[in-house]
């Protein structure tokens, strides 16, 4: 585990109680070091103060995710939600406001891990349908022709909890608490506006859904 803050104290207090939890753990005091100790390392887990001295802690998240799957927990004071939103977009797995309980912090990070740790949908790596094809393993969605669909983050995230449910409902709570965290429990407005942009980006008659289809009041399934 990679823990970043450049509080001492925090990361001391972190280092200890998250040891004693049987975790190993790194810490780093920047971004700059964060990046190096994580491309070093390979830490199942990073949790990452925003407010760091010479990096913002989305561009951490970013510098990650350009060549890392690895579950990422941001642990901050910032509490406004549009911060909570850059760092989820940017391609956080979960957002934790300081001051925060240490039993809250672990049940996050390991919930965090287990989702990382799902890697097939019914043993496959690999869903295909006649428009698109979804690669779980590699991160990217292919049309049919071969050209790569460009999702955000946030698309991302809810088009690989869909397919890997393929053909289940996956109810709207379940949606918000695993892509956005369980204080959005309730931004059911959150997925209208991002199942639109998924539609736009992957049915073929987006108005007429194939693939994403609503149950009304209830969630979402993904048919393919």
């Amino acid at each position: 585990m990679l823990v970043v803050d450049d509080d001492p104290q925090i990361l001391r207090a972190l280092r200890i109680n998250l040891t004693a939890h049987g975790y190993t753990v790194t810490v780093a005091a920047d971004g700059s070091a964060a990046l190096r100790a994580a491309a070093d390392g390979h830490p199942d887990v990073v949790v990452l103060d925003l407010g760091l001295p010479d990096l913002e802690g989305t561009e951490v998240i970013a510098g990650l995710r350009g060549w890392s799957t690895v579950p990422i927990v941001v642990l901050s004071a910032r509490a406004d939600s549009s911060d909570k939103v850059r760092a989820l977009d940017a391609g956080a797995d979960d957002y934790v406001t300081k001051p925060f309980g240490m039993a809250e912090l672990l049940a996050r990070l390991r919930a965090a891990v287990r989702r990382a740790a799902v890697s097939s949908v019914d043993g496959e790596a690999v869903v295909t349908t006649d428009d698109f094809t979804v690669d779980l393993a590699a991160k990217t969605v292919l049309r049919a022709g071969g050209d790569e669909v460009h999702l955000t983050p946030t698309e991302w995230g809810i088009l690989e909890l869909l397919v890997r449910h393929r053909g289940k409902l996956v109810g709207q709570r379940q949606v918000l608490h695993e892509v956005w965290g369980p204080r959005y429990d309730t931004e059911t407005h959150y997925l209208r506006v991002y199942l639109a942009q998924l539609r736009r980006k992957l049915e073929p008659v987006p108005a007429r859904p194939r693939y994403l289809i609503t149950e009304a009041g209830m969630g979402y399934r993904f048919e393919g």
